[in-house]
């Protein structure tokens, strides 16, 4: 698949072939899909805990007798009947870490990246260089690159010139900078547009061909 290759003012300065292994690889949805909830699973703390009767404090003593009073009988107030009692079948503690082989996650990707190539939402640059840190400079480059859509700015590495780019877009409410390595699911997904340097499509090839 041969897309155009843009400069920072959004002009056409060349073509390059996309690897057709990434970029058009089968779009499995059912994969994307287990892959984003595995994602999403993994982001949960699972911290969330309530007191059982044995945890909450008071109620050592019987509150009235067994027999007699003609009131319903009870062992402690601390139950869960009571106002201020324990609490049944409610969270605990736990881990909501779901396992994926790394094929099927890069495969994942794959099909992630092939359905954005499809649905024309992958943006080739030549390079990505900012003159300095500004939000301003930031905001006009990518109204000219993908106008009014979100998208997702992928660097090749961590260096001074990226973290201009990255400095520059932390303000941008529908725009976001992740590093290469970093490239997952849900942010492309989450993103009309996957912006990407040319040297990033060397990185993606080494890890996902």
């Amino acid at each position: 698949m041969k897309v155009d290759v843009l400069n920072m003012e959004g002009k056409k300065v060349s073509q390059v072939e996309l690897p057709a292994a990434i970029f058009e690889a089968q779009i499995n949805i059912d994969l994307m899909h287990q892959a984003y909830v595995r994602q999403m699973a993994n982001a949960r703390l699972g911290t969330h805990d309530t007191k059982l009767r044995g945890e909450v404090a008071g109620g050592g003593k019987k509150p009235w007798k067994q027999k007699g009073t003609g009131r319903a009988r009870q062992g402690s107030s601390r139950a869960a009947q009571w106002v201020g009692g324990g609490r049944i079948f409610t969270p605990h503690p736990r881990s909501y870490t779901q396992r994926m082989p790394l094929k099927m996650r890069r495969a994942a990707l794959r099909s992630a990246l092939s359905a954005k190539a499809a649905d024309a939402g992958i943006v080739v640059l030549d390079e990505l260089v900012l003159a300095e840190p500004k939000t301003r400079l930031m905001a006009q480059a990518l109204n000219l690159l993908v106008g009014g859509s979100s998208a997702l700015v992928v660097i090749p590495e961590k260096s001074a010139a990226y973290d201009v780019v990255a400095r520059s877009t932390n303000n941008i409410p529908d725009a976001k900078v992740l590093m290469a390595g970093y490239l997952n699911i849900r942010d492309i997904l989450s993103f009309d547009k996957v912006i990407l340097p040319l040297q990033v499509l060397d990185v993606l090839k080494s890890t996902l061909e």
